[in-house]
């Protein structure tokens, strides 16, 4: 069995490091390309792989968009940690906060010391560029945590969905971006 890859492998986007740039639709503000709002973004296809994908512990990377992928469902991956272990079960407003708060933190990103996955990644090839990448990291984090929490709220019970909470103690390839 294998794990699934990015169906964007083959667009041609901006890369910095080895991460592709892709398109994404968006309301927030930053760097990021804006997708055709018909089609599918990185973000809808991370949503959709998360569950059947966190059950591999190994995972071949295919293309530059893997890469995104592999940094976008590890960040899913703290975001149902975090409500999981908050004192009480959080309402979707309370998840929202808590979730767009950890997409600003600030987070390593390939090149930096305590990045945990360094060993896929090549570094930024300069600091512009790691500045764009964070920053677009950093806009993609907060469209993901708004539409995770639009995903584990749909029923409208204001509890987060018990079939994707049941994944946050599952460690995608044994890994976790929180430091």
């Amino acid at each position: 069995l294998q794990a699934y890859h990015s169906s964007f492998n083959e667009f041609e986007a901006r890369q910095a490091g080895n991460i592709s740039i892709l398109p994404i639709k968006t309301r927030f503000r930053g760097p990021a390309p804006i997708a055709d709002s018909d089609q599918a973004d990185i973000i809808d296809e991370t949503l959709d792989l998360f569950r059947a994908n966190s059950l591999f512990r190994n995972f071949e990377i295919k293309g530059p968009a893997d890469r995104i992928l592999i940094i976008l469902i590890l960040f899913v991956s703290d975001c149902l940690f975090k409500i999981g272990n908050a004192r009480t079960v959080p309402t979707a407003l309370e998840a929202s906060k808590m979730l767009n708060t950890l997409a600003v933190d600030n987070f390593p990103i390939p090149g930096d010391a305590n990045f945990p996955l360094n060993a896929h990644y090549s570094p930024p090839g300069s600091r512009m560029d790691a500045e764009y990448l964070r920053t677009y990291l950093t806009q993609v984090r907060q469209e993901l945590a708004a539409r995770l929490v639009e995903r584990l709220y749909a029923d409208g019970t204001n509890k987060p969905n018990k079939w994707w909470m049941a994944f946050q103690k599952r460690r995608f390839m044994n890994r976790s971006l929180a430091t």
